[in-house]
């Protein structure tokens, strides 16, 4: 059976995200995105835990829960805030655990380094290698990501974060990490790059603070499982199972919010050759940039573009269809009613989000929707798009217009414009 997943969400109990994330919001827009399974997040959160308890209903002792019609994974995320060789460290995790009593040990022991009911992402004062042998402890099948590895902030192989690897963040534990999230400003290509990660199994998930389709699943794992259990996803995940995970869904890497290096305060976005010309300098009022997703890659990189590993596993990038028609029509709104009928149009004459961005030919979509549309969507599954990077915390756009040039303006670069 074919399992699209998204395991990276939020709760309502979360900073920074909509109240409405709840089992039931979720369950509603997973369906139409085309997801089967998501993870639960935040089940370190009390209020949550018990509405967990409640509502999900066991598929025998597989590990895997059900609950309108979606599956389930239990999940969380953690940030760990700890001091290693005179700097500070804030590194973000994603946790997949088997069952509910697992559960119930991990929450025991993540309460000695932190309060567990004042974030749906706890904050915990103590290490990353810590962290993962206190988790292997309780049980061995514990899975242990690092969260959007790249970012900037609070990624591990960021530049806030300080680590060069995966093994100095997570020393002798990190012969129990098996994976790392991509991140919406990478992607397999960028890791292939750095031969360090070539052991790790590379996974993408929305990381989402809201239920609506161009939030959850914007990132997925897609997995052909013969039977649909928590071991199975574990296994396939810990021995980069190729025959089961037969793709993952990515954003394209300018469009996340850290892929190039600048300063948002004052717009200043930059190729990494630009900013290492200006020493990581902001030229506007002299303070150090944020170092970009692009340009740690380029850092630690230690093999060119365009190579890709014997064992890789394939990808797709895509953009949520919902954004497609709303730069396809060229409307800046968050919320536009034009584009949520050409939206909800879509998903009811073909099912799901996910079946029109990968598979409705043009001939069909025009049927349904303006030419136009059918064009954009198209064009981003073919990769003829272009994009203007995102940076500092700004998501980047995409632009359709083939002739389309950056002004090169003050503090701005034509090589901010980059093709994929």
């Amino acid at each position: 059976m074919r399992i699209f997943l998204d395991a990276h969400l939020h709760s309502k109990y979360s900073r920074a995200t909509s109240k409405s994330m709840d089992l039931e919001h979720l369950a509603s827009f997973a369906k139409q995105k085309g997801l089967n399974m998501l993870g639960t997040g935040d089940f370190s959160f009390p209020a949550w835990l018990d509405e967990l308890k409640q509502k999900l209903k066991p598929i025998g002792d597989s590990g895997i829960f059900v609950y309108k019609d979606i599956y389930w994974i239990l999940t969380t995320e953690v940030n760990t805030v700890y001091k290693q060789e005179n700097r500070m460290r804030k590194v973000h995790h994603l946790i997949f655990v088997p069952d509910f009593e697992v559960v119930s040990e991990v929450n025991e022991m993540l309460s000695k380094y932190g309060d567990l009911s004042v974030d749906g992402r706890p904050t915990l004062k103590l290490s990353s290698p810590e962290l993962v042998e206190n988790l292997i402890e309780i049980c061995p099948s514990i899975l242990v990501i690092p969260a959007h590895c790249w970012t900037s902030w609070y990624g591990a192989l960021g530049e806030f974060s300080g680590f060069n690897s995966l093994e100095e963040c997570y020393q002798d534990q990190a012969k129990h990490v098996y994976a790392l999230e991509t991140g919406m400003s990478s992607d397999p290509s960028m890791n292939f790059r750095v031969s360090s990660l070539n052991k790790f199994t590379l996974v993408s998930f929305s990381d989402a603070h809201s239920f609506w389709t161009w939030r959850i699943g914007r990132e997925n794992v897609c997995f052909d499982l013969k039977e649909i259990s928590y071991q199975e996803i574990f296994k396939a995940i810990k021995n980069k199972d190729r025959k089961k995970i037969l793709f993952t869904v990515e954003t394209p890497p300018p469009y996340g919010r850290y892929h190039y290096t600048g300063h948002r305060t004052c717009g200043i976005n930059l190729h990494p050759r630009e900013a290492i010309k200006l020493n990581n300098i902001c030229p506007k009022c002299g303070r150090k940039l944020t170092v970009g997703v692009l340009q740690r890659v380029e850092e630690l990189a230690d093999r060119p573009e365009g190579f890709v590993p014997k064992d890789a596993i394939p990808f797709k990038t895509l953009l949520p269809l919902y954004e497609i028609i709303s730069f396809a029509l060229g409307i800046g709104e968050l919320y536009s009613k034009r584009v949520l009928q050409e939206h909800d149009k879509l998903i009811e004459r073909f099912g799901n989000e996910l079946n029109v961005l990968l598979n409705v030919p043009k001939e069909e979509l025009v049927k349904v929707t303006d030419e136009k549309i059918a064009d954009a969507i198209i064009r981003v599954r073919e990769g003829k798009v272009n994009y203007i990077s995102g940076y500092d915390g700004i998501y980047g756009k995409v632009v359709f217009d083939e002739k389309f040039e950056l002004k090169k303006e003050k503090f701005q670069y034509q090589k901010n414009l980059r093709q994929f």
